[in-house]
């Protein structure tokens, strides 16, 4: 099997894999369209298996690192799922209350990569939750393809409703300080948007490439944004210009990143996508975003 290389891939099959995720097209279509690029060496199961993500050999903070306190657990979502799984992570042995981060998972669940990035956070010195919209189907089932399609059974404002109550949740453990912001990725991004919205107390605001709010619900922003956009993510790029532009008409407080030549996915380490310049970058700003407002 060819050694596949960056640069053997062209910007298409990058489009083709974004459109199979957003479930676009499913599987035997996504394969069928592949197989125009399976060119030059290039098979249909080797361009499968460089696309497709490597949860296991990716992990930067296991589940059972000693530093953290890490588990899972279940809150109350009245108003979306009901009952809601989630992993809480913090740090071992703090002598003070943490500021709190919900960490909201990409339209698959929440799957081993967003559990990594939620202890990630709690290793900066936060108390991270990140929930699985997935429970009231009975979870990530254990792949992104299952995952994806769980998820779009589910209404996605009930789902919006499931993050808020995180949000209220978190608020009041008793190991927070009650100083609560979001980020999220894709799907989560949108969520992360839209808590903003409708989060009169959030404090801080992440969204990675997500779905952006209404010009009409712009105004009911309260909590600061810092938004990290890939220049290479046409679909989601396309409503930014409007989102802006509502955002400095009613004088919100933003910043806005954009990263150059990156794919849609950019910080997430396990497929492809990811770029690493990029993804630390905007990871670091998000950390630094945080410590500034979660006070």
């Amino acid at each position: 099997m060819k050694n596949i290389r960056k640069e053997d891939i062209r910007q298409e099959v990058y489009d083709l894999y974004d459109g199979y995720v957003h479930n676009k097209f499913n599987r035997r279509e996504f394969v069928e369209k592949l197989s125009f690029y399976a060119v030059g060496g290039l098979t249909i199961p080797a361009l499968l298996d460089y696309l497709m993500p490597k949860y296991s050999e990716k992990i930067q903070v296991p589940a059972e690192d000693t530093r953290l306190n890490t588990e899972y657990l279940q809150y109350d979502s009245p108003k979306g799922g009901g009952r809601i799984k989630g992993q809480l992570a913090r740090l071992i042995g703090h002598n003070s209350k943490l500021p709190g981060v919900i960490v909201v998972h990409e339209n698959r669940g929440l799957n081993p990569h967003i559990e990594d990035v939620g202890r990630r956070a709690a290793l900066e010195g936060f108390i991270s939750l990140s929930p699985d919209a997935l429970t009231p189907l009975g979870g990530y089932p254990g792949n992104d393809d299952d995952g994806r399609t769980l998820q779009a059974k589910r209404d996605r404002d009930e789902m919006l409703e499931d993050f808020i109550a995180a949000f209220e949740y978190l608020k009041t453990h008793p190991e927070c300080d009650g100083n609560v912001g979001v980020v999220g990725f894709c799907f989560g991004g949108w969520i992360s948007n839209m808590m903003a919205v409708r989060v009169p107390d959030l404090k801080a605001a992440v969204p990675f490439y997500g779905g952006q709010p209404s010009e009409e619900q712009v105004p009911q922003i309260n909590a600061p944004l810092q938004i990290h956009l890939a220049a290479l993510d046409e679909r989601v790029n396309a409503g930014w210009q409007a989102y802006e532009a509502a955002l400095m008409k009613n004088n919100k407080a933003y910043s806005v990143h954009h990263y150059p030549d990156v794919q849609h996915g950019f910080h997430n380490d396990t497929t492809p996508r990811y770029d690493q310049k990029s993804a630390t970058l905007a990871w670091n700003r998000t950390i630094d975003f945080f410590r500034q407002n979660l006070k």
